[in-house]
């Protein structure tokens, strides 16, 4: 199949690949506290991650994500949601969600924000960004043999983030 055969029009929906990883360590997460200076997220906890660059496959985006974000390498990468984000315009956002498994060395901050080891149990007590209440149970309760989730993300009337996991 030539490029021609992959049905891309300008006037179709369009999608923005993004990474979303999560790295466990016995009872703990890391998360990343997002810098004051960031426009989007500034202050509030949420996973590792980033945008997919052009020629990059998904995986190789989550491991270089790692590393730019928290200095570490992950082990046990592993595929556990698929989110599409409808943001009401003609593009939206492909999110593809890892979890992993700490496999040694100091975090390290990055311009993004600073990385902190989070206990399970203080999750609730901190400012995370608006849907991680309910995606990282989720995350932390897939197993390794579990099919991904699949979920749909969009804003109602007033603007507010509306979260469905959709059932196989």
């Amino acid at each position: 199949m030539g490029r021609e055969e992959q049905g891309v029009f300008k006037d179709r929906y369009t999608i923005i690949p993004r990474t979303l990883i999560f790295i466990t360590r016995d009872d703990k997460v890391l998360l990343l506290k997002g810098a004051p200076h960031k426009r989007l997220w500034a202050g509030l906890y949420n996973g590792i991650g980033g945008h997919v660059e052009q020629g990059e496959g998904i995986l190789a985006a989550a491991k270089r994500e790692v590393r730019e974000e928290t200095g570490l390498e992950v082990a046990n990468l592993r595929l556990c949601g698929v989110i599409m984000i409808d943001t009401g315009e003609t593009i939206g956002i492909g999110l593809y969600v890892f979890r992993g498994d700490y496999a040694g060395g100091e975090v390290q901050s990055s311009p993004e924000g600073v990385a902190e080891w989070i206990a399970e149990s203080d999750l609730s007590r901190l400012p995370l960004v608006p849907d991680l209440a309910v995606l990282l149970p989720r995350v932390l309760n897939h197993r390794e043999d579990d099919p991904p989730f699949v979920a749909h993300y969009y804003y109602d009337d007033q603007d507010r983030l509306q979260v469905e996991f959709e059932i196989p």
